[in-house]
């Protein structure tokens, strides 16, 4: 069957299945794989499934219906199989990171290899097949030590962005794309991310790179949004600023608009292009996540969790310096 997809459309995705199963999921012989899929993703879960049965793993591929929003819990059945896996790959249209199941799976023990919206551009990108992710990681646990150690942060940027949060007492997620028995690899996003304490973000936040979900993508005018007491309380913009808050009131949910996450992209290979996997590994921008912070270490459970992107950020954790648009400072 894979095989015979990827022939049909004409790419080779054995490649990037390689570097999924052996670089960053480093799949052992006798290890319990699970693959969660929707009908529409099935072209890539064969891939990296037929790949890990030739490392000699016992694999599953459960396909579950296409969730209705990104965050909905995948069926009780999938989320028992999730919690029994020593790696989990997702390659799923609507994402299910910010989940019970997965938050129980990585809890249990596993890693997982986050595949969410894969294309075939990002299954035969530079980002996936040419990035030296041991290279990087030192980097990541640099740039995370700092954030775990700090109090306060400052981020600013050219364009006018101006945020301050507390991080006193949160512990930073590195996110090397090599994870660990309970860590997550959005393969292959690159990055280092931070919850803010709740309720304390406070400022101005302008996004002029993308917004990789909804199908927002590459941002045609800035997203401009004051936050107050740790929540975005106006946004506003051109078309995609408007399509994105409308969707987010309708969930009549004000944990939808919750500062949940500062994201730090690190992965030099990765380019801007729409899709939320590449964009949010890019060095020179930053990320914020709005929405649920409980999967991320935080309290809140919102409907939703969506990250908002810029360009050339600088990062101060307790009035120093750490990252400047590409340069990591730690």
């Amino acid at each position: 069957m894979a095989d015979g997809a990827v022939a049909k459309a004409g790419v080779d995705l054995s490649p990037g299945a390689r570097r999924l199963v052996h670089v960053n999921g480093r799949v052992q012989p006798g290890e319990v794989v699970v693959i969660v899929t929707d009908p529409t993703m099935g072209r890539y879960a064969e891939a990296v499934a037929a790949t890990a049965r030739g490392a000699g793993a016992e694999v599953t591929v459960c396909i579950i219906p296409m969730r209705k929003r990104d965050g909905q819990e995948p069926p009780p059945p999938v989320a028992r199989a999730m919690a029994e896996a020593a790696v989990i790959f997702s390659p799923v249209r609507v994402s299910i990171t910010h989940t019970r199941a997965m938050r129980a799976a990585l809890e249990a023990g596993a890693r997982v290899c986050m595949m969410t919206a894969y294309t075939d551009a990002i299954m035969t990108s530079p980002a996936l097949l040419e990035t030296d992710f041991e290279a990087q990681a030192e980097v990541c646990r640099r740039l995370g030590a700092a954030f775990t150690e700090g109090e306060f942060v400052r981020l600013t940027s050219p364009r006018g962005t101006d945020l301050r949060f507390g991080i006193e007492g949160r512990v930073a997620n590195v996110l090397t794309n090599i994870p660990d028995p309970g860590e997550l690899a959005p393969v292959p996003d690159i990055e280092v991310n931070v919850v803010p304490v709740t309720g304390s973000a406070e400022g101005t936040l302008i996004f002029n790179a993308s917004v990789p979900y909804l199908g927002i993508g590459i941002l045609e005018e800035p997203i401009v949004c004051s936050v107050r007491d740790g929540a975005i309380v106006e946004m506003a913009g051109g078309a995609q600023a408007g399509f994105l808050r409308e969707h987010l009131e309708s969930f009549g949910d004000p944990h939808c608009f919750n500062v949940a996450e500062l994201g730090v992209g690190l992965n030099p290979n990765a380019r801007l292009t729409g899709e939320m996997l590449e964009d949010e590994g890019v060095m020179g921008t930053i990320h914020i996540g709005i929405g649920t912070s409980h999967t991320l270490g935080g309290e809140i459970v919102a409907p939703t969790h969506y990250d908002l992107l810029m360009w050339e950020p600088t990062i101060a954790v307790d009035g120093r310096v750490v990252q400047r648009e590409k340069q990591v400072l730690v």
